[in-house]
């Protein structure tokens, strides 16, 4: 009969490093979203401008308003989470 001691095994040390990487690389993203809110346009590559179908004039890319920045998915949910609470301690 085997003898079982009570010992950490190798599997919760995985998990717990799997968390704290996780943990991680959020804080990371959330630092980088409040320090740099804005990110380049995906539809015209930061420019501000859009060709037209032929190709020879251009026109002001629709997402970004010409303007060739957007606002970061993260800096969205930043910024929603604090109106909420702003609304919420009024």
């Amino acid at each position: 009969m085997p003898v079982l001691a009570a010992t950490a095994t190798t599997e919760t040390t995985m998990i717990g490093v799997l968390i704290l990487a996780l943990a991680l690389v959020t804080l990371g993203y959330a630092l980088g979203c409040w320090l740099w809110p804005f990110s380049d346009c995906r539809k015209c590559h930061g420019t501000g401008k859009r060709r037209s179908l032929f190709g020879r004039s251009f026109g002001l890319c629709r997402r970004c308003h010409g303007d060739g920045k957007r606002l970061r998915i993260g800096r969205r949910i930043i910024n929603s989470l604090r109106e909420l609470h702003d609304k919420g301690t009024r």
